[in-house]
């Protein structure tokens, strides 16, 4: 199973930190429009990814919510229908929640800054360094904190939920405010 070191920080500005990332990038960024629709599952987490243009990718992910550069067990599945996929995982599992984003990818070296805007929520910065076979976990959380390093972004901008904790905490704030 792939696996790769995460880190996801708040970041004041996708804008801003660009510069900085474009700096460290093998390649210029690509845009990427991601609707991310979560399912209930025992195991984890299931997300389907649609990119708009009538592909996606079905993903489960293992992670544990940490501030830290974070191991991540992945497995990613394409597929050319997401909205039929998304009708029969909804029906079968039950749908936990939707995050949509507009992501800038520039990889790295054998890392891929994710510059992150999120809908409801802001500016986001997520690293993936993706480790190699025989690769250990202590040399790609020292890629990662190395990068962040580079990009300014401090220990304290770091996040441990996923980005539909974070939406649902958000929703769920605004619910008792009321």
């Amino acid at each position: 199973m792939p696996r790769n070191i995460e880190i996801k920080a708040r970041i004041d500005s996708v804008e801003a930190l660009l510069v900085r990332a474009r700096a460290l990038a093998d390649d210029p960024p690509q845009v990427i429009l991601q609707d991310d629709t979560f399912f209930a599952c025992t195991h984890g987490r299931l997300k389907l990814r649609d990119f708009g243009d009538g592909s996606g990718e079905l993903i489960h992910y293992e992670r544990a919510d940490a501030e830290g550069p974070t191991r991540s067990d992945y497995i990613c599945v394409a597929t050319s229908d997401p909205a039929a996929l998304r009708d029969a995982l909804a029906g079968a599992l039950g749908a936990a929640g939707r995050v949509r984003k507009t992501r800038l990818l520039l990889l790295a070296g054998q890392t891929r800054i994710h510059l992150d805007r999120v809908e409801g929520l802001g500016d986001f910065l997520e690293l993936e360094v993706v480790l190699r076979d025989g690769q250990d976990e202590a040399e790609g959380a020292a890629i990662a904190d190395a990068l962040c390093a580079q990009l300014g972004v401090a220990p304290r901008q770091r996040l441990a939920s996923a980005y539909l904790d974070l939406l649902l905490s958000s929703a769920a704030g605004m619910a008792s405010a009321r």
